[in-house]
């Protein structure tokens, strides 16, 4: 059994409203260091599966086809076997 945590955030070159919302509102709280802030999803997904290659397609196919919107969004992603 596997796990996969997966990090989806906007492209670069994606604006992000919500993103700067956030830093506009550390920045009124006293956190003037903080020159970026990008929002994003993460996920933590639990696979029967016993090979560590096949988990990684899975989860790579599954942020490419639903997870995560190739077009403005880029995701990464961790896989990890779990020890019951």
């Amino acid at each position: 059994m596997f796990e996969a945590e997966i990090h989806v955030t906007l492209k670069k070159s994606v604006l992000d409203p919500q993103g700067d919302t956030v830093k506009g509102a550390l920045a009124t709280l006293g956190f003037q260091g903080v020159t970026d802030c990008r929002i994003g999803k993460f996920m933590v997904l639990r696979l029967a599966e016993q090979d560590p290659a096949r988990a990684k397609t899975q989860v790579d196919e599954m942020c490419r086809k639903l997870l995560a919107n190739p077009v403005i969004e880029d995701y990464v992603f961790r896989i990890t076997e779990v020890v019951e």
